[in-house]
């Protein structure tokens, strides 16, 4: 497996496609891991170099001391640094989304286009965090993977029965607490709202219509202040990469060929 030693704390990745194509970069959201990329990495890797990490605490990346939000870009800085790669556009949604705005503000020279899906400036509120925190370590993962479904997925998915519901989430039911807890507490004091202004990188916003998590709302609040965002809305909840997986991919493929 591909890893690498950063600060401390080791990071797993994988990178598919053709050696010398432009770089895209997968971030997960909170509780899933790399694999749920799956079907970006199959559509975009005949053409682009996929480059999919597990963020620190979750899949086969270590658990740190303590998160930031500081924390988990600077983890994307150095896997791009340890793979030798100047530039590369960066697809990130929901945490993974909140850590590509981070990158806009305060790594643009790394960055040549950057996608933000289902994702806020500030996601929730800081005691909501704390008190999920406090639960999983108290209880492990079973209460929230218990409840992820019906934030995930729209009532119409879920009843379709497609396998890849009950995968992302095995995802989150095996994530470790302590992992899952700290990039709960990097999320609560996460807030980006007033620095939006800062990216200037040809940027994508994707929302997910029935998104009760990150709603278009705050979709809307970034594309209205990156400067020249683009904003796409599409029929899923949270994880539209996943449940509107061609609509993503089509979106997607179309901003990173533009």
């Amino acid at each position: 497996m591909p890893f690498i030693d950063h600060a401390g704390l080791r990071l797993h990745y994988r990178l598919d496609g053709p050696a010398g194509a432009p770089v895209v970069v997968f971030s997960n959201s909170l509780g899933t891991t790399l694999d749920m990329w799956d079907a970006q990495a199959a559509a975009l890797a005949g053409q682009w170099r996929v480059l999919r990490y597990d963020t620190r605490g979750h899949g086969q990346s270590a658990t740190a001391g303590g998160t930031s939000l500081a924390d988990l870009g600077g983890d994307v800085v150095a896997l791009l640094d340890a793979l030798g790669i100047a530039r590369a556009s960066f697809v990130g949604i929901s945490m993974g989304g909140i850590t590509g705005q981070w990158l806009g503000v305060n790594a643009r020279q790394r960055l040549d286009k950057l996608v933000v899906c289902n994702t806020a400036a500030k996601i929730g509120e800081a005691s909501g965090w704390a008190a999920r925190a406090a639960l999983v370590r108290e209880q492990g993962m079973a209460p929230v993977a218990a409840s992820a479904t019906g934030r995930w997925f729209t009532e119409g998915f879920v009843a379709s029965g497609d396998a890849v519901i009950a995968k992302t989430i095995a995802q989150l039911a095996g994530t470790d607490a302590e992992g899952y807890a700290q990039c709960c507490e990097a999320l609560a004091l996460a807030d980006l709202r007033e620095h939006l202004d800062h990216i200037a990188v040809p940027t994508l916003v994707i929302a997910g219509s029935a998104d009760p998590v990150t709603t278009v709302a705050d979709a809307e609040f970034i594309a209205a202040r990156v400067p020249g965002a683009q904003l796409v809305a599409l029929p899923a909840s949270h994880l539209s990469a996943i449940e509107a997986a061609d609509d993503f991919n089509r979106a997607l493929d179309a901003f990173l060929r533009a």
